[in-house]
C-alpha cells in the first residue's frame, strides 16, 4: 500500500469517527503510520484531504446514481433504487453531507468545482420519465422537479442534520442507523403512494 493509500485509509477512519470537526491531523497522520510533516507533504490542510476523502467518496456514488437514472427500469423501481443506493452510501460515509452543507458556506468555490464534475449525478434522463409518466396518465401530474427534490430531500435530511434529528426524537446513534435502515422501504413507499393514481 503506498503512503497515499495508508493516508486515505487513515483519514477516512478518523473522519468516519470524528466528523470533519473533531479530527486532528496529527491523528491522521499516527493512524497511517506516518510524522505530521509526510501528512502535510502530501494534503497542506485538514480540508484538503477532506476535499480528498469526498472526491474519492463521490466518485463511488455518481456512477452508481447515473446508472440508476439511466436505467431503462420503470420509475417506481428507480424511485425505490436511488433511495437504497444513497442511504446505503450515507451510512457508509455518514459525515459527507454535514461536510457538504459546511462547505456551501465557508467554501463555495469547492462546491462549485464539485457541480462541475462530469461524473456528478445527471437526472435529464428520470425528469423526461416522469414527463412521460404524467402524459400517460400513469402517475399524477406532480412537476417533475419537485419529485426528484421530494426524493432527495427525504433521504439527505437526516443525514444532514443528524445531530438535530437525534436530539429531537431523542435517539441513540444506533437506533439512528437502524431508522435509517428503515427508511430506505419507508421513503419509498411514501413517494410512490402520493404519486400512483
Amino acid at each position: 500500500m503506498s503512503t497515499e493509500e495508508k493516508i486515505f485509509e487513515a483519514a477516512f477512519k478518523v473522519f468516519q469517527s470524528k466528523g470533519f470537526t473533531g479530527a486532528r491531523m496529527q491523528e491522521i497522520a499516527d493512524e497511517a503510520g506516518i510524522n505530521k510533516a509526510m501528512l502535510h507533504y502530501f494534503f497542506r490542510s485538514k480540508e484538503k484531504l477532506f476535499e480528498a476523502v469526498f472526491m474519492n467518496a463521490f466518485g463511488k456514488l455518481a456512477p452508481q446514481i447515473n446508472q440508476i437514472f439511466n436505467s431503462d427500469d420503470v420509475l417506481f423501481e428507480k424511485i425505490e433504487k436511488f433511495i437504497h443506493s444513497y442511504i446505503s452510501f450515507v451510512m457508509e460515509y455518514p459525515f459527507l453531507p454535514q461536510f457538504i452543507i459546511q462547505e456551501m458556506n465557508n467554501n463555495p468555490e469547492f462546491v462549485a468545482k464539485f457541480l462541475k464534475d462530469k461524473k456528478r449525478p445527471n437526472p435529464e434522463k428520470l425528469l423526461k420519465q416522469i414527463e412521460k409518466e404524467i402524459e400517460l396518465g400513469s402517475i399524477k401530474p406532480i412537476p417533475p422537479k419537485q419529485l426528484v427534490l421530494d426524493i432527495f430531500s427525504m433521504t439527505a435530511f437526516p443525514f444532514a442534520a443528524q445531530t438535530l434529528v437525534k436530539g429531537i426524537i431523542n435517539i441513540s446513534n444506533e437506533e439512528f442507523f437502524r431508522l435509517m435502515e428503515e427508511r430506505k422501504k419507508h421513503i419509498a413507499t411514501q413517494i410512490i403512494n402520493a404519486i400512483k393514481k
